[in-house]
């Protein structure tokens, strides 16, 4: 019969079941006024009427701490446990229909009178003692009452913590949950914006290498150009050279000659061929600084200054923000551009310094 005793003890008041007896869901059982005990601690912000949960809601088990959800009708919704209560009504009957054996209870006895046991206490010393003690002891002068009701009004306290600090439990748990639930969206939230920080990067990267090929083709350009252009003057050159060169050899044999009417014949066509070939007026001739190529300098200052303030965007950045909403504010100047000022990051870098037609740049034909 003691075992049968230890199942039908209520885990919440530490007392046999009192009726009714309701069944949760995870087939455990609690007394109904434990069960709306432990209810209220865990939705303290719900209404009640008459001291009882009226509304739906859920608390934990206290045996296992599967999560029991109620209906609108609260704790009155669950379901009676008959049989239990049946049980209890044919073990009490048991119990007071056969002779009750002699217990021997270790009741405590009094430190200073060692034949009276404690049997009241003391309210103004706060400790149990016994009726000697009250009446020529040390408490004759305190408050006292019986053993019995302090003994029910504590049990009855500390039944209440307990199921208040089951649903405190239950509620910190929650709050663990959330915490957890925080972490793991403040991780995916990290992930996803540096994704779009380098993905805001890799924007201006692209733009830099597209203008970085651009300006270097402007210059490749120019620089094919003039090399062309002085190759072509080379071959002139080296064409009228040859030339020279010829006529030059033609004289040299010419003076070898003898015959001084043959001499005189032949002097004077290479006389003519020399004085046109020693004007030069035909040929071009290349300008002082032609070969520089200074007209393409870049400076970055302005840039650098702006790539070095890339700072994330305020909110009022993002609604002036004709794209999608970002986290990074690649203007890096808090989105200025309404107010007519560049930006800096966005926009193609600044040209190159103008170069002069080339036409300007020809050499002069000399005089």
């Amino acid at each position: 019969m003691d075992s049968l005793e230890k199942q039908l003890i209520c885990p919440i008041c530490l007392e046999m079941f009192t009726k009714p007896v309701v069944i949760l869901p995870c087939q455990h059982n609690l007394c109904r006024k434990c069960a709306n005990d432990i209810f209220q601690s865990s939705n303290p912000y719900l209404p009640t009427r008459g001291g009882t949960v009226s509304s739906g809601g859920r608390f934990r088990c206290p045996s296992c701490r599967h999560e029991v959800v109620l209906d609108r009708h609260g704790v009155y919704g669950l379901q009676r446990n008959l049989l239990v209560e049946n049980i209890i009504d044919m073990y009490k009957q048991e119990y007071i229909s056969r002779p009750s054996p002699e217990q021997k209870v270790d009741q405590p006895m009094c430190e200073v009178h060692e034949d009276e046991k404690i049997n009241i206490y003391c309210l103004t010393c706060g400790v149990p003692t016994c009726s000697m003690c009250k009446v020529f002891g040390a408490h004759k002068d305190c408050e006292v009452a019986p053993l019995n009701s302090i003994y029910q009004t504590q049990k009855t306290e500390l039944s209440d913590r307990i199921a208040m600090m089951v649903g405190n439990n239950d509620r910190i748990q929650g709050i663990i949950s959330q915490l957890e639930e925080t972490c793991r969206s403040i991780e995916e939230n990290g992930r996803r914006q540096k994704s779009k920080v380098c993905e805001k990067f890799d924007h201006l990267y692209a733009i830099l290498e597209d203008k970085k090929r651009e300006m270097n083709g402007k210059v490749n350009a120019e620089q094919e150009e003039k090399l062309n252009y002085i190759r072509g003057l080379t071959r002139k050159y080296g064409d009228h050279l040859e030339s020279m060169t010829k006529i030059m050899e033609t004289g040299i044999q010419t003076l070898e000659e003898p015959e001084m009417a043959v001499f005189i014949q032949n002097t004077k066509p290479l006389l003519q061929k020399i004085a046109e070939a020693s004007n030069n007026s035909h040929l071009e001739r290349v300008e002082r600084g032609y070969e520089n190529m200074d007209h393409y300098s870049v400076s970055f200052k302005r840039e650098g200054r702006a790539l070095s303030n890339i700072e994330f965007a305020r909110d009022d950045d993002e609604e002036e923000e004709d794209e999608e909403e970002v986290a990074v504010n690649v203007d890096g100047r808090a989105g200025q551009t309404a107010s007519g000022e560049v930006d800096s990051l966005n926009e193609a870098l600044p040209p190159l310094l103008p170069p002069q037609p080339l036409s300007t740049r020809r050499p002069a034909t000399s005089s």
